[in-house]
C-alpha cells in the first residue's frame, strides 16, 4: 500500500502526509492535481511534501494561502519544513530544531 498524503486546497503546492513515508510512490488525496507522487526521502506523518518543484523564494501554499516561502529550491517529493522554508507567521521558526521543534536560540540553565 503506498503512502498517502492529502492536498487541502487546489492551489496548494504541498500536501500533508497521512502516513509515515519512505522513498517511493505516494498517493495524493484531496483536491485535483497530481494523484501520485514519488517521495525522494523519508517524511514523517503530519509533515509536508512538495507536490511540484518550488523555487527558492517562492511561496509555500497550504490551505490556499501562502504560509511561508522557500529558503532553497525544493524538488517535488521532498520534505518541506524548517530546513528549507521560513514561516510567514512565526519569525522565530528559523531558530527551532528541525526534528524536535525546540528552540535553539534560548539557553536554559
Amino acid at each position: 500500500m503506498p503512502t498517502r498524503c492529502f492536498r487541502i486546497h487546489p492551489q496548494d503546492n504541498v500536501a500533508t502526509l497521512l502516513d509515515d513515508g519512505s522513498p517511493g510512490p505516494a498517493e495524493v488525496l484531496g483536491h485535483t492535481g497530481p494523484d501520485r507522487l514519488d517521495l525522494v526521502e523519508t517524511i514523517e506523518l503530519g509533515h509536508k511534501v512538495a507536490l511540484y518543484d518550488i523555487a527558492e523564494g517562492e511561496a509555500i501554499v497550504k490551505y490556499g494561502v501562502s504560509i511561508g516561502r522557500a529558503t532553497a529550491a525544493i524538488a517535488a517529493g521532498r520534505w518541506v519544513h524548517l530546513h528549507n522554508c521560513t514561516s510567514r507567521f512565526d519569525e522565530r521558526s528559523q531558530t527551532l530544531d528541525v526534528r524536535t521543534g525546540a528552540t535553539t536560540d534560548t539557553r536554559y540553565e
